[in-house]
């Protein structure tokens, strides 16, 4: 176990792996998207990791534990709700992202593969802290709060017509 940090020192600890990758999206950035999140949720003493994978695997994750023999976008894998709930530092869990199917949503839906990924980030992390929108209400709920955590590690861009300085 690693020693415990002063608050102010403290950062969640993420882990970010990729599978049949490279990817256009590198780990440094997601890692660094995740950290950004997580302390924006007021969780610096979580413990994440975010996989990186094709639409073979997740299809795979996809159908033994959803039962759904298809490709998704995002899947989480909460540890909060079993034998490890209440350890610290706070482990959340796993989440597992397609970069195919994430690029063609990004192309599909006009923006690029960082907000694309960034959206299904904090989705998966709200999965893992007990967000769900399985409720009309709860949908809305989570729909504001992925946006909130999105803005959180967006750069704001110019507008155009905007000049600084």
């Amino acid at each position: 176990m690693s020693p415990r940090r002063s608050p102010a020192a403290q950062q969640p600890c993420v882990r970010v792996s990729t599978r049949k990758g490279p990817h256009a999206i590198t780990p440094g950035r997601v890692r660094s998207m995740t950290t950004t999140m997580l302390l924006a949720l007021g969780r610096a003493d979580a413990e994440l990791s975010v996989m990186l994978v094709d639409d073979a695997t997740i299809r795979a994750l996809n159908k033994q534990y959803r039962g759904i023999d298809k490709p998704t976008d995002v899947l989480s894998f909460p540890m909060l709700e079993g034998d490890f709930s209440g350890v610290q530092p706070e482990l959340l869990g796993d989440v597992v992202i397609s970069i195919p199917t994430a690029t063609r949503q990004a192309a599909a839906g006009g923006k690029s593969l960082a907000d694309e990924v960034t959206q299904l980030l904090a989705h998966g992390i709200l999965h893992l802290v007990g967000h769900d929108h399985d409720t009309r209400t709860k949908e809305r709920a989570m729909v504001a709060e992925t946006q909130r955590l999105s803005a959180s590690v967006q750069s704001p861009r110019p507008r155009k017509g905007v000049r600084g300085g």
